[in-house]
């Protein structure tokens, strides 16, 4: 009988202390769930801020969220798949776009964007929000390694016309890296795709609340 009674509280014990370390694992696992989260804002913030004209660099962007119209656009993160930030003026008018683009020919896999359009379609800027190029040759496109990402400041889809938004080895304006052509390539290809997208679907991004 108290052999019986032993392995009862036995089993109890276990019951209970494995209840109790499952509840440990399920609390880490949430905080650490939303310290990514809080960290991908963050950098989200960082990278979107960059993009931004001096005049905008205090605007809390990462609020005006808005739905893109189709999938051709990949958000880096995830967390707001499919969704871009309207950059509003001093006066609440939206002033332009930051879009998430995706460069999905690159040398080791698929380049995430960011690409930052002004209202009248000249970009300000662009930058890498995540990759996997080589080292020493592919990672020449972030900012932080070499100014390679600059060259698109200013640009349109009418400067340089369209037969030249391409890497130079392919006819184009824009520079290769040194020892790497696809990288460059497949990041040009997107930036001016981001362009198109811009072009084709202004009205609904530009407009408050934006795409249905």
């Amino acid at each position: 009988m108290e052999l019986k009674q032993n392995i009862i509280r036995n089993a109890i014990g276990l019951s209970l202390f494995a209840l109790l370390t499952a509840g440990l694992i399920a609390a880490t696992q949430q905080s650490t769930k939303t310290q990514i989260a809080d960290n991908q804002a963050e950098f989200a913030a960082r990278q979107l801020v960059d993009l931004l004209p001096e005049a905008f660099k205090q605007q809390d962007i990462l609020n005006q969220q808005v739905a893109l119209s189709n999938n051709e656009l990949s958000l880096i993160g995830k967390a707001t798949t499919d969704n871009g930030w309207q950059v509003l003026d001093s006066e609440g008018n939206i002033a332009g776009i930051i879009l998430p683009v995706s460069a999905p020919n690159a040398y080791t896999e698929t380049i995430e964007l960011l690409v930052g359009i002004a209202a009248d379609g000249e970009l300000w800027g662009v930058r890498v929000a995540h990759h996997k190029e080589t080292p020493g040759l592919g990672d020449q496109i972030e900012i932080k390694k070499s100014d390679w990402i600059l060259q698109f400041d200013g640009k349109s889809l009418t400067m340089p016309m369209p037969e030249l938004w391409a890497v130079k080895k392919d006819g184009g304006e824009f520079d290769q890296l040194t020892g790497a052509t696809i990288t460059p390539r497949a990041i040009v290809n997107a930036v001016r795709n981001s362009l198109q997208y811009f072009q084709a679907n202004q009205q609904g991004l530009l407009i408050r609340g934006g795409q249905s």
